[in-house]
């Protein structure tokens, strides 16, 4: 009796606690170093093959540092790290493997750790002048920490005290909780105590973290006792010395390496002092000496080791300059170059030998050298009116002035046989024909003395030879083409680079098809086809096609002669059918392969960077982004369910993810809006959206938000959105008859007023807040809503005249039957207050959004103050949004402009029409 496998995980050992999940996953909750111990129990005739991995169904290994016993997985003291889902995958051939899963979430707690930051000056923000001291406390923690602070014995919680403000930012929570000190008072010079819980889940204790802040508290300072740069030789032992010259509590002190490299392992730390033993080359570069107290900045300076050494360079031999021809004679010019790579430059010396003995600089043998700290070092032996004395082995010899380095010496001979290169290909060998698959020498004939390096170049192949052979193993036919060898002008002549050419052909191989890679995204349910194409194939007969879905054989078949293509159709895509398909077309010489992809993940979102007003500030120290995107290809794939939105702070490691449900289609093009709150000022944040559908997570999309301050409110520009509760410090007017209210169409109840009012805020987000005026009873028809701005000071600073000009903008939506009136008043402080109306619409506008525009000129300090009135009945409800004031003449006509003079003149012919017709 034969049956298909089944599977179901147990565990073992010390799990805090199991719970189910949907799809029957198991959530195995165990403390970071204990034992994680499951058990994979199947039954199925033949006995099924066991494999644990920590991906669904994919190649990967099976997890590290675990033992596998009998479909027994087991991690001794596992870490964060090995968190994850683990998947049990039991197969004997018959039917579908049988697949479990269980994740496993490790619960941990580090050690917090208190950083405590001062701020000294004006806070633009809230326009006063404060000392104050941030204690930030930090620590890592799975689930998330709960922080309490205390000042010696006494708990402090938020309001205990009207000194001290504690916070912690909603997007990390569970890794930071700040203590503010505002104003600094004595009693604020204390002991303070943060400790850290994650409420003994898992038996884990919760930690604590102490610092004592007195009026000594400062950040670091440091300085180096060395000298900069610090010049050695190799083998000695050098010491860097760093010493701590301020901060309280007393620093501690490290050196490291730029870009994150290591010390080297000789290396000895004691302090602020690094001991390098026998230095290397290897050895020399930048160090830096930190310093940290966890109070402000960390301190550091870098100094450098520069270890002396020489590098073998190479020369060459230029013949008479003055004269058209290569070759070295009597009674011409010749110079011999060399050239070394010496640290530090300023230390090189050279040195002439001709035959062993010393030549010094004469009017006929003439010794230059370049300045080593603009080239590498090079020395020239001009010989003038070669003689036959001169021929013989001249010698070039550098070394560093201070020694530490053995000297390097180059000997280039001159004599009547010394002649410059010449380059041939062999006879025959100039076009070459190969098989694909062979292994082919090119040959290029070089003589001459000195001889010199042979280069070879091509687009793919290209290197260094001194026997003038490159050898091609595995040709193919893409290597056919022309190659070139010539002759390197160093470690020989100087001279015009001789060159030759040798053409290789390869013929015959298996076909060329495309294309070599596709991935295809479908929806489940549906039909589509693939395509495998024949380019070229040598011979171009006798080809066959395979299809095959993984290692399944789907069809075979052979080529018409007419055809250089082959399909295949898939009718209705079924979760089977997603995979890698493959079609190989062959002949005598092998095949070619077309591969696709088939899957049904969604493909990426892309973000909207033109999103109008996407950045406000409503609280001193957050601010909120709306993050609006559109999708790519929404209608290639099952529809999608949801997006994961990940979000985590750049300066931090840990992620915060939720889903945004999507309720129907989503249409190619469409503008999806969320707004992300309470984001911690001045941080960026990464943001990751996923999109989710069926089949799994589809392709990601980051991009980082970045806070830029405002200038409010002595402003070049204002923009209020109205996503947060403080409403961008806009106020009731405390004399008005009833109050503009703040809501969103996802939360706004408008069964009893169905035809009034906006169903999305101005950018069409459901989710997005506008203010609107609710007329219902008991509002009474000429009841007034007002809503003010904050004050503005104006920016008279950058103009001349007495008044600055600002444009204000606002969106408005006056949909109902009962629509009364939107007035917008200009309020300017001074010896009295005074309120201008600038702007004001009457009656019904259509269910849409539209924006005014309208030119204000302040000549003080002013505040914008938005009017609603009542109509005549309850469907009159008045909404705006997008409320924006910009420095400057509007950059459009006033679209609303037309609308007053109108309003104006049919007033003034309705006056008429009372008098002349009665």
């Amino acid at each position: 009796c034969v049956s298909p496998p089944t599977v179901r995980i147990v565990h073992s050992g010390q799990a805090c606690n199991v719970e189910e999940e949907r799809y029957s996953e198991r959530v195995y909750t165990i403390r970071e170093g204990e034992t994680l111990e499951l058990q994979c129990l199947v039954t199925g005739h033949p006995r099924p093959q066991i494999r644990w991995t920590k991906t669904a169904g994919g190649a990967s290994d099976r997890p590290g540092d675990s033992t596998l016993h009998n479909g027994t997985l087991k991690i001794s003291n596992i870490s964060r790290h090995q968190g994850g889902r683990y998947y049990c995958k039991a197969e004997n051939g018959l039917g579908s493997p049988a697949i479990r899963s269980i994740r496993v979430d490790v619960y941990y707690l580090d050690d917090p750790v208190i950083t405590v930051h001062q701020s000294v000056g004006e806070s633009k923000e809230q326009f006063y002048f404060e000392r104050t001291v941030f204690l930030r406390c930090v620590a890592n923690s799975n689930p998330p920490v709960h922080y309490s602070w205390r000042r010696g014995r006494e708990a402090l919680t938020q309001g205990s005290d009207a000194g001290v403000e504690i916070y912690e930012p909603f997007f990390t929570q569970g890794e930071t909780k700040i203590l503010k000190l505002k104003n600094l008072r004595p009693q604020d010079y204390a002991g303070y105590t943060c400790i850290s819980s994650v409420r003994s889940v898992c038996g884990i204790a919760d930690k604590s973290a102490h610092f004592s802040l007195n009026n000594r508290t400062a950040p670091p300072s440091i300085k180096l006792l060395l000298d900069d740069p610090l010049v050695v030789n190799p083998g000695e032992t050098v010491s860097l010395v760093c010493v701590a010259s301020a901060g309280d509590p007393p620093p501690s002190l490290q050196w490291v390496r730029p870009g994150g490299e290591g010390l080297p392992k000789r290396s000895v730390v004691n302090g602020g002092t690094l001991t390098l033993p026998v230095v290397t080359v290897e050895d020399g570069g930048a160090y830096s000496c930190v310093a940290s107290n966890n109070v402000g900045n960390a301190a550091k300076k870098s100094a450098n080791i520069l270890v002396r050494g020489l590098r073998k360079g190479r020369f060459w031999i230029t013949p008479d300059p003055y004269h058209n021809d290569d070759n070295i004679q009597i009674g011409r010019e010749v110079k011999i170059s060399c050239q070394v790579r010496p640290r530090p430059p300023e230390e090189l010396q050279f040195g002439w030998l001709k035959n062993g003995r010393p030549i010094r600089s004469s009017e006929r043998m003439v010794i230059t050298h370049t300045d080593s700290e603009v080239t590498p070092g090079t020395t020239n032996l001009d010989i003038i009116d070669l003689k036959f004395t001169d021929f013989g082995t001249y010698t070039c010899v550098a070394s560093l002035r201070n020694g530490g380095t053995p000297e390097i010496s180059i000997d280039v001979n001159i004599s009547s046989t010394t002649v410059p290169p010449e380059l041939s290909v062999p006879r025959g060998r100039s076009h070459l024909i190969a098989q694909e698959g062979d292994t082919v020498d090119l040959q290029c004939l070089v003589s001459g003395k000195p001889k010199p390096i042979i280069l070879w170049s091509r687009a793919e192949e290209s290197g260094e030879r001194y026997d003038g052979v490159l050898r091609v193993s595995n040709v193919t036919r893409e290597m056919s083409g022309t190659y070139r060898c010539q002759t390197s002008q160093y470690n020989g002549f100087n001279v015009k680079p001789r060159e030759a050419l040798i053409h290789l052909v390869v013929q015959c191989g298996p076909p060329v098809v495309e294309p070599a890679f596709t991935e295809i995204r479908q929806a489940l349910g549906r039909a589509f086809s693939l395509s495998c194409r024949l380019l070229r194939a040598h011979p171009a007969r006798l080809l066959r096609y395979e299809w095959k879905l993984g290692s399944r054989l789907l069809t075979v078949g052979q080529f018409a002669d007419d055809r250089d293509d082959t399909s295949y159709l898939v009718k209705a895509l079924n979760r089977e059918g997603y995979g890698e398909y493959t079609c190989d077309i062959t002949n005598e010489a092998g095949a070619g392969r077309c591969t696709f992809l088939v899957t049904g993940k969604a493909y990426a979102p892309e973000f909207y960077y033109d999103t109008y007003s996407a950045l406000w500030q409503n609280k001193p120290r957050v601010y909120g982004f709306k993050l609006q995107w559109t999708q790519m290809e929404p209608n290639a794939v099952d529809r999608i369910l949801a997006y994961r939105l990940g979000i985590r702070q750049m300066s931090q490691s840990r992620w915060w993810e939720q889903e945004i449900a999507m309720e129907g289609s989503i249409q190619k093009g469409e503008l999806l809006t969320y707004n992300l709150t309470e984001l911690v000022k001045p941080e960026s944040y990464l943001v990751r959206l996923t999109p989710i559908t069926r089949y799994g997570e589809g392709d990601t999309t980051e991009r980082i938000i970045t806070y830029s301050a405002p200038v409010n409110p002595h402003l070049r520009e204002f923009q209020c959105g109205f996503e947060d509760e403080a409403v961008c410090l806009f106020s009731q007017d405390k004399t008005d008859d009833f109050e503009w209210t703040r809501h969103s169409a996802a939360t706004r109840d408008t069964k009893y007023t169905p035809n009034t009012g906006p169903s999305t805020d101005r950018t069409g987000s459901k989710q997005g807040f506008y203010m609107y005026i609710e007329t219902s009873r008991p509002r009474l028809e000429g009841d007034k809503a007002r809503l003010l701005s904050p004050i503005f000071n104006t920016n008279s600073k950058t103009s001349s005249s007495s008044s600055v000009t600002y444009c204000f903008s606002f969106y408005y939506h006056m949909y109902g039957k009962h629509i009364g009136s939107l007035n917008v008043f200009l309020r300017q402080k001074g010896p009295t207050v005074t309120d201008t109306s600038v702007w004001t619409l009457v009656g019904n506008q259509g269910d849409r959004w539209r924006q005014a525009k309208v030119n204000i000129h302040p000549a003080a300090a002013f505040q914008i103050v938005m009017e609603g009135v009542r109509g005549a009945g309850i469907e009159g409800d008045i909404a705006i949004d997008d409320v924006t004031i910009e420095e400057g003449e509007c950059k459009d006509p006033p679209p609303n402009s037309e609308f007053r003079f109108w309003s104006s003149c049919c007033r003034y012919l309705y006056i008429l029409h009372v008098a002349h017709f009665p």
